[in-house]
């Protein structure tokens, strides 16, 4: 059946990876292990990175064993940004990077939505980190009554890509109902258009959990924008939202003459 595909017409072209768009980071909020085995096989064609969200990773029973899983997989994995958090307000920084490479770590989130510090700060993790390791850094807070202007996201954005991010995230919890988004999952239009010109959408990882915000995403961004935030289950189903054969996607890589 897989050959299938090759017998469309207007199908679009996804680079294989490693890739440096297109990309896909699924949260894993506490899966067993025959439950990750399940979504590696699935998955590893079409998933590029595994967030262990918040701070699951040192509560998940058999993690590291699920880590070594996952890296088989061609898949690489990072522990939430809510994680680095916790370290860093309890002055354990040092102990965060043991842990990281204890765990074989090589890809490293830094954010401040849950724990508010200085972003001068951040940018020093960032810089020290990304001597060793991958370092992507979310933008964006977790509260919602805290409210960056376009301007600030773009400005946060260069200095973290400056300070040595390869990609920054652009917050949307896994309720996708906060950051970029309005309380009613719908996309903030403004704030994105302004991120996406001011810092090209290549260099940003969407979090888009909902099927209607990846669905946008691709109709105005192309099937090779960044997506983050996706459910283990979610996985086939967003695969084909990219390449156009799912309703919501249906007609956006199609010639005029064939809508």
């Amino acid at each position: 059946m897989k050959e299938a595909r090759k017998l469309l017409t207007y199908i679009p072209e996804r680079p294989a990876k490693p890739r440096k768009n297109g990309l896909t980071m699924v949260m894993d909020k506490g899966l067993s292990i025959r439950e990750a085995e399940d979504f590696a096989a699935v998955g590893s064609e079409y998933v590029d990175f595994v967030k262990l969200g918040f701070g699951t990773s040192v509560i998940t029973p058999g993690v590291d064993r699920k880590i070594r899983l996952y890296h088989e997989a061609g898949m690489t994995v990072y522990l939430g940004g809510t994680l680095f958090e916790a370290f860093i307000i309890r002055g354990l920084f040092g102990k965060y990077v043991e842990l990281l490479k204890e765990s074989g770590i090589t890809m490293v989130e830094i954010s401040d939505g849950s724990y508010e510090f200085e972003h001068s700060e951040k940018l020093e993790y960032i810089r020290k980190l990304s001597g060793e390791f991958t370092v992507i850094s979310e933008v964006g807070s977790k509260k919602k009554n805290i409210v960056f202007t376009p301007d600030q996201w773009v400005e946060m954005m260069k200095a973290e890509l400056d300070a040595g991010s390869v990609k920054v995230i652009a917050e949307a919890r896994e309720s996708g109902t906060i950051g970029i988004y309005n309380d009613d999952g719908s996309v903030n239009l403004g704030l994105i258009n302004t991120i996406s010109r001011e810092i090209g959408f290549e260099n940003v990882l969407w979090e888009a959990p909902l099927k209607q915000q990846q669905a946008w995403f691709i109709t105005n961004f192309g099937a090779n924008v960044n997506l983050g935030n996706i459910a283990p289950n979610e996985i086939i189903a967003l695969e084909s939202l990219r390449l156009g054969l799912r309703s919501d996607t249906f007609f956006s890589f199609l010639p005029e003459n064939m809508r």
